[in-house]
């Protein structure tokens, strides 16, 4: 029989017991799992960065650690995790992504703000907002959820280029890659949505110069990691009128202190880190198919590469 320890904030407990256990059951898996086994005896840990494991070291018959989330940006430096970690993939994850950045891409795009808060009687019908094909769109960080992001905008019509730090192929989307790349994509880009991990390379990747490369009045969306962006820059460029509108779910400090200036900005939405969620009921399916394979002597799935920070 496996034992399966679970590692993440004591309240996610009630919600993923039930899904787990079946899924494992699915998976024709036997599993005993807990939260109190002894280290020396788990094979696998189901692990949030917020859960109670913080020293991997006494876990010597871990076989992987299954992280329950995208980003691992918090335990990929851990000296201790000498253990495989998966990043959680998972299509309810991705769904989620794509419904959250389409949706604010549309709401800037429409232009939908100035008839929504200008509920005053006056009949403004005199500006238009351009058709999708004229709305360039870049993406960067086309991995996963970037990709599938990418791709739903294609079609709905908006030309998408996507960046990289190392070549990629998208189908629809152009791809660039590397600083000249970086520079083609973001050049009168006129939404720009950041889905990058977070590593030394790309903090701050949206800084002073590079927000100056996009088209005069573009719109920035960032459901990534809060660190992609200098936050400076932004409300500099923001209050410059260089980006008219910026959508923000992430932030270098969570919950965003109230004293924040994203709070009062005029231009800023300031959203909660909601624009995707785990969900119990499939991430557990991701994690028991995992370890079957693990089990079956097959190569686990989303392994994190340690040397890229994801």
């Amino acid at each position: 029989m496996l034992k399966v320890l679970f590692s993440a904030a004591p309240e996610r407990w009630d919600e993923y017991r039930a899904p787990l256990a079946n899924a494992f059951v699915e998976a024709g898996l036997t599993v005993d799992l807990a939260r109190d086994h002894r280290p020396e005896d788990v094979d696998y840990i189901v692990f949030a960065p917020n859960g109670p494991v913080k020293d991997f070291s006494p876990f010597v018959r871990t076989k992987a650690v299954m992280s329950l989330w995208a980003g691992v940006e918090t335990v990929v430096d851990n000296p201790t995790l000498t253990q495989p970690l998966c990043r959680m993939v998972d299509d309810s994850l991705t769904d989620g992504m794509i419904e959250w950045v389409v949706g604010h891409t549309m709401r800037h795009h429409l232009g939908m703000d100035a008839h929504i808060h200008a509920q005053d009687g006056v009949w403004r019908n005199t500006i238009y907002p351009p058709v999708a094909a004229h709305r360039p769109v870049t993406v960067l960080g086309i991995g996963a959820l970037g990709a599938a992001c990418g791709q739903a905008l294609v079609q709905l019509g908006f030309p998408v280029t996507g960046w990289s730090r190392s070549p990629k192929a998208v189908p629809e989307i152009v791809c660039e890659h590397g600083d000249d790349g970086l520079r083609r994509a973001l050049t009168d880009a006129q939404i720009v949505v950041l889905l990058l991990p977070q590593t030394p390379e790309t903090e701050d990747i949206l800084n002073v110069e590079r927000l100056d490369l996009l088209a005069d009045g573009a719109f920035v969306i960032n459901p990534g990691r809060g660190p992609l962006i200098d936050d400076d820059a932004l409300l500099a460029a923001l209050d410059a009128g260089k980006v008219t509108g910026a959508t923000l779910d992430v932030f270098r400090v969570e919950p965003l202190p109230a004293d924040h200036p994203y709070w009062a900005h005029p231009n800023v939405t300031v959203t909660p880190h909601i624009a995707s969620s785990t969900r119990p009921e499939t991430a557990s399916v991701v994690i028991a198919r995992n370890i079957a394979r693990c089990e079956a002597g097959q190569r686990l799935l989303h392994v994190v590469d340690r040397g890229l920070g994801y």
